[in-house]
Order: C-alpha cells, then structure tokens, then sequence
C-alpha cells in the first residue's frame, strides 16, 4: 500500500509560503509556511501534520488491540504534541507526547495502560518516529 501526498513551495523561508495536498483530497492546496510553523501565523506545519498523523494513528491501533482483547471503545480521543527544537545549527523534531481519553464499557485501567502502551509502541508511525514518543493515558468511567 502507497498513500500518497505532496507539497509545493514559492519563496524564500520567510516571505515564502507553500501548499500540501493529499491523494484523497482531505488537504487540498492548503496553506503552510514559516509564519504557521515558528509565529503561530495562519495555515499549518509539518509538526501539526506529524501530530494528526500520530494521533490518528495510535487511536486505529489502540481500537484494534482492544478489539483483539475483547473490549470495544465507545470513545477513543488522542491529542499529540509534537517538540520542534533547535539542537546546534540545526532543527529538530525531538518528541511526539499521547494524551489518550478512552471510554471502554468493561475495561479496568490496569489492562488499558498495557494495551495503550502496547499501541503506543506498536503504531506504524510511532515506529516511523525516530524522536522520543511519550504518553498520557486516562480511562473515563
């Protein structure tokens, strides 16, 4: 499987902007650049993307270790926080932090926080990340 996505680029770093668009239309010519990366300007960035990414990703994981445990999440909500920072000359994504709410009917923590964690690292972008991946896990009553 191949999904696909791209992104266009006129300018300079500053005063330049760019577009990203996916294969299925979801982003369609929408709007990044440096102002929404470092400024908290207007359009998106990498780093947000990484996060949707992330979150998406760990919550479709988590849904399906559930499942094979025999429990059905009514309600899984994921949050990321993915660290921009400057090491040296250079920039760097240095960590992807989970915040996870779930509702499962039946479930205790204790084998929540396993198969969260097991989620947690067994998630195909979380295996993608080279960066530190922590997490938050909370199980609403």
């Amino acid at each position: 499987m191949i999904k696909k996505a791209w992104a266009v680029w006129s300018g300079g770093i500053k005063d330049g902007g760019g577009t990203i668009s996916t294969e299925t239309g979801v982003l369609k010519d929408a709007p990044y650049g440096f102002k929404a990366r470092f400024e908290n300007g207007k359009g998106t960035n990498p780093e947000e993307l990484i996060g949707a990414a992330h979150a998406g990703c760990f919550s479709m994981a988590l849904s399906l270790m559930l499942g094979d445990a025999g429990l059905i999440p009514e309600r899984i909500e994921t949050h990321a926080e993915v660290t921009l920072e400057k090491i040296d000359d250079s920039f760097e994504i240095t960590s992807s932090h989970l915040t996870v709410s779930a509702k499962i009917p039946g479930a205790d923590n204790l084998k929540f926080q396993q198969i969260a964690n097991e989620a947690k690292a067994g998630c195909p972008v979380s295996k993608l990340l080279k960066a530190k991946i922590t997490m938050e896990a909370s199980l609403e009553a």
